[in-house]
């Protein structure tokens, strides 16, 4: 059995007057992530391992940030781009992982919610996605709060 990992990497600043969406989620915030799409930095870091893992670039080759189609794009649809790229190449997801790095909002409550929305888009079961996070300890932007960061590794297995 072949199969690749890839890891992915994301940070948006947090601004007033925006969402806060994290794996598909809308988390009760009063700041959201700054980006072009949604700004979905779980997402984005998923799916920049998922591409990792095939050497096939990042996010930012597929989905330019200053492309006016990918203003305000759902990030979960832009998973399923991904995902679709990756089973056209003949790989399946064996599992991911992620970090997200935040002070606030506390993350637990909404954690099995984002494993089961990434799950149903990557077509696997929940326990093969796992969610979890930590603080910065108040060190550095993230620990400032002026941002939330991700950090992800994915499995692929061929055929």
């Amino acid at each position: 059995m072949a199969i690749r990992i890839g890891n992915g990497y994301d940070i948006h600043r947090l601004v007033e007057g925006r969402p806060l969406i994290l794996g598909g989620v809308t988390l009760p915030h009063s700041h959201g992530l700054d980006g072009h799409s949604d700004a979905d930095v779980l997402t984005h870091a998923i799916m920049d391992a998922l591409l990792g893992a095939l050497s096939l670039g990042d996010i930012g080759l597929y989905f330019p940030p200053g492309d006016p189609e990918w203003a305000g794009a759902d990030s979960l649809k832009l998973l399923a781009q991904v995902n679709a790229m990756v089973q056209e190449r003949g790989w399946t997801v064996g599992n991911v992982d992620s970090v997200i790095v935040a002070e606030q909002p506390k993350m637990k409550p909404h954690i099995e919610a984002m494993r089961t929305q990434l799950a149903t888009v990557l077509g696997v079961d929940p326990s093969q996605v796992g969610v979890k996070a930590t603080t910065n300890e108040g060190l550095g932007p993230v620990g400032r709060q002026e941002g939330i960061a991700v950090h992800a590794v994915a499995l692929l297995v061929q055929g």
